[in-house]
């Protein structure tokens, strides 16, 4: 019987391991969006890679395609937000958030 209960234990800890580390990145990504919209560059890319690593994570604990698409966008965020294109970085988290909250 102790056997059937950790079956159910082990699965739900990565659930809710992925669940926050989706939750985090998607805080991140709207931190990037902000600082984008306003053209900081720089902070867009501090929050675009910090919101990419939790979704990676999320990703290793079980996440979808929307998950993955949402990674895409932040890793343009990324890369338009070193060339100095803060706005473009914000569009690009602002998508991210979109697919990162259907990755629920």
């Amino acid at each position: 019987m102790l056997a059937m209960v950790g079956i159910f234990i082990i699965p739900s800890v990565g659930f809710a391991e992925a669940d926050t580390h989706l939750h985090e990145a998607i805080g991140h990504a709207g931190e990037a969006k902000a600082h984008g919209e306003i053209r900081h560059a720089d902070e867009a890319v501090k929050h675009a890679e910090e919101a990419k690593s939790h979704a990676q994570a999320a990703m290793k604990e079980g996440g979808n395609a929307h998950v993955g698409e949402g990674i895409s966008h932040l890793n343009e965020a990324v890369d338009h937000g070193k060339q100095g294109h803060g706005e473009v970085a914000g569009e690009n988290s602002a998508e991210a958030m979109k697919h990162l909250e259907q990755g629920h």
